[in-house]
């Protein structure tokens, strides 16, 4: 399914947050309830199906209002029954859970491994039964590199015919790098396969894309978007899981980190990670290179 694309530059996407987190610890005095209030709002707007997120017109106001009224709630003194009392409507149930954007994530690339694979990976991932386990608790003599779950795991960073040399990696990286410096939809084209697929890891923590972008087109778009050059924002290729990926700095922290699969050496897969919990890493090992 082809998906027409809304993402917004990433600057925006972290100055709304910031934003937010400013509004709850001008509130509540607290920088640590302000933190977790911000993610209760996103909680909130991931909650919301496609269809409630389209209607509304201003995310950041309407995000800014969600985080008033839950710091508003910590705030009210503790009704009859000892709850804390709130002026806000009790919202309705959401369909999605707290975890709901990142796993949707994790799942559509999961459904593109074979079913028996497909299977293995949860059971053993997942749910956490191990999949080497066979009914009545007697463990299978499969040896490890047979293991469904393992060659499911293998296959969504490995699932190209052969996998590209690390010369041809890092000049694709640098001409992914190139293209969105000079905002060059038709560069960046060129090193996408025509069903290039990107995948957006907001961990529920920023405005990400819940669902992946398909086809060169709507990814060039998407990605040049996000990472639309702005002052003191740079892109740079740099190591990321044994290749060479980009890794985006806004204000001299680590930002995005991007990995780009390739297949028949063009980009087939482009994982973008922006969830902020899991650049912590990449920030503590920059400070510690200072």
């Amino acid at each position: 399914m082809e998906h027409t694309g809304d993402t917004v530059p990433l600057t925006e996407l972290l100055d709304e947050r910031r934003h937010l987190v400013e509004v709850a610890r001008w509130m509540l005095g607290s920088p640590v309830a302000a933190e977790r209030v911000t993610d209760e709002a996103y909680r909130e707007w991931y909650g919301l199906s496609d269809g409630q997120r389209s209607r509304i017109r201003t995310p950041r106001i309407w995000l800014t209002h969600v985080v008033g009224g839950l710091a508003l709630a910590r705030l009210s003194p503790p009704g009859p029954d000892g709850d804390a009392r709130t002026s806000a409507p009790r919202r309705e149930p959401r369909d999605a859970g707290p975890e709901g954007e990142a796993d949707e994530v994790l799942l559509r690339a999961v459904d593109t491994l074979p079913p028996a694979q497909r299977a293995a990976f949860v059971l053993d991932g997942i749910l956490g039964a191990p999949a080497r386990t066979a009914p009545g608790g007697a463990a299978r003599s499969v040896p490890d590199r047979a293991d469904p779950a393992v060659v499911a795991r293998d296959g969504l960073r490995a699932w190209s015919d052969r996998p590209a040399s690390a010369r041809r990696q890092e000049e694709t990286a640098r001409a992914v790098r190139q293209a969105c410096a000079d905002g060059d939809p038709v560069g960046l084209r060129a090193v996408l396969a025509d069903d290039v697929i990107a995948f957006f890891d907001g961990g529920g923590k920023v405005r990400a894309l819940t669902t992946p972008v398909t086809g060169d087109e709507h990814v060039a778009r998407n990605l040049l978007t996000l990472l639309s050059v702005q002052p003191r924002t740079t892109v740079d290729t740099w190591p990321v899981n044994g290749r060479t990926g980009l890794v985006v700095r806004c204000h001299e922290r680590v930002a995005a980190v991007i990995t780009l699969d390739l297949v028949h050496s063009r980009v087939g897969r482009i994982w973008v990670v922006l969830n902020p919990d899991k650049l912590r890493a990449w920030n503590s090992a920059a400070l510690d290179r200072m």
